[in-house]
C-alpha cells in the first residue's frame, strides 16, 4: 500500500492507495497560514500516521509516501524552492517528512502528480505521449512521455499558463502581458462573466446570478447559455476561444496522443464546452492523418487524481 499526500495552501489531504491507484481511505486536516515549514511538515507525519491508522492499515505495510506540492521544486533533491500558497521557500521538505515516516518520500509537483494519475489511472490510459491541463486559479500541465513526467531542463516544465496569446494584452502577475491564464482559467471565466453582467444588468446571466445569491461563478454563464441568453453564449464563446487557441499551441508543440482536460470549468456539459472546442483545435492544429491527431478528453480523476498521483511517485519509485 501507498500514501498519497496533495499539499495545498488551505488543507493537507492523503489518502491510502492499493497497488493500483484505487482510495482506500482519504482524510484531511486545515492549514494554518502561521505554520512554519517545520510545523507543516510535523502535521504531515501526524497525518500519514492518521490514515495509516484509521484505515486499519499497518504501518510495515505501507511501502513509500509520495507528496504533491504546488509550484517549483528540485524533485531529486527532495527540496521545495518556491511555493507562493505554501509556506515554504528553499524548504528540505523530504527530509523533514522521511525523520517522521521512516519510509521513503516522493516530492512531485502538483500538476505532474494529476497528469501521472490520469496517465496510469485514467483519462491517459493507453498513450505513450500525455498531457493534462488543469484549469483552475491559474493553468497547469504535466507532461507525461512514455510513463515518465518530463521536468525540462530547471524542473519547470508544463508552466504552459505563461505562454503569451497577445503581447501586449492582459498584464499577469508574472510580470508579463497577455499570458494564456489571464484569458483562460477559471478566474479569467469569472472576469468575463463579472464584466459581462456589468454591462447586461437585464440579462438573463444577471437572472441566473441572482438566482444563485449575486455570486459568479465559472459555471454562470453556461448556464445563462443553457436558457438561450445571448450574453451567457458570448462569454462561452469567448473563453472557449481563448481555451482552444493555447491548447493549440500545446498540441502543436508536444503533438501528445491524448490531451486532457481538468478542473471544475471542465465539467460543464460535452456540447457546450469539450465539442466546440475540439472542433476549433483542429482547426487551430498542424494538419495531419486522423490516426496520429491529439484526443481532446475530459480528465477522469478529478480531486483525487492529485492524490493518486502522489501516491504512485512511490510504487513507480520517481524522484
Amino acid at each position: 500500500m501507498y500514501l498519497g499526500v496533495d499539499i495545498g495552501g488551505t488543507n493537507l489531504a492523503a489518502g491510502l492507495t492499493d497497488e493500483e491507484g484505487h482510495i482506500r481511505y482519504k482524510t484531511s486536516v486545515h492549514v494554518e497560514k502561521e505554520w512554519s515549514p517545520e510545523e507543516i511538515a510535523a502535521q504531515l507525519v501526524l497525518l500519514c500516521r492518521r490514515t495509516a491508522e484509521e484505515a486499519n492499515a499497518p504501518w510495515d505495510q505501507i511501502e513509500a509516501v509520495g507528496m504533491g506540492v504546488p509550484r517549483h521544486m528540485d524533485a531529486k533533491a527532495g527540496v521545495v524552492v518556491h511555493s507562493p500558497n505554501v509556506n515554504f521557500q528553499n524548504t528540505p521538505l523530504r527530509a523533514l517528512v522521511q525523520q517522521g515516516v521512516d519510509r521513503p518520500v516522493y516530492l512531485e509537483n502538483d500538476a505532474n502528480c494529476a497528469a501521472l494519475a490520469e496517465y496510469y489511472a485514467g483519462a491517459g490510459q493507453g498513450s505513450k505521449r500525455f498531457v493534462t491541463i488543469t484549469l483552475g486559479t491559474g493553468i497547469g500541465a504535466g507532461i507525461i512521455h512514455n510513463g515518465k513526467i518530463f521536468h525540462g531542463g530547471n524542473g519547470m516544465a508544463g508552466e504552459v499558463g505563461h505562454t503569451c496569446i497577445d503581447y501586449q494584452g492582459l498584464p499577469c502577475p508574472c510580470g508579463r502581458r497577455g499570458c494564456w491564464e489571464q484569458y483562460a482559467s477559471a478566474s479569467a471565466l469569472k472576469r468575463f462573466t463579472a464584466q459581462a453582467l456589468q454591462d447586461n444588468p437585464d440579462s438573463i446571466l444577471a437572472q441566473v446570478i441572482r438566482e444563485h445569491d449575486g455570486h459568479v461563478s465559472g459555471q454562470s454563464a453556461f448556464m445563462a447559455a443553457r436558457l438561450g441568453d445571448p450574453v451567457g453564449r458570448q462569454v462561452c464563446d469567448m473563453y472557449i476561444g481563448y481555451l482552444a487557441a493555447g491548447i493549440a499551441n500545446v498540441v502543436n508543440i508536444f503533438q501528445p496522443d491524448t490531451l486532457a482536460i481538468g478542473g471544475g470549468v471542465s465539467n460543464e456539459a460535452d456540447e457546450q464546452l469539450l465539442h466546440p472546442l475540439q472542433r476549433l483545435v483542429e482547426q487551430e492544429t498542424i494538419p495531419c492523418s486522423s490516426d496520429k491527431k491529439t484526443r481532446i478528453v475530459k480528465a477522469q480523476l478529478g480531486n483525487q487524481a492529485g492524490i493518486i498521483g502522489a501516491a504512485l511517485l512511490g510504487k513507480k519509485k520517481r524522484i
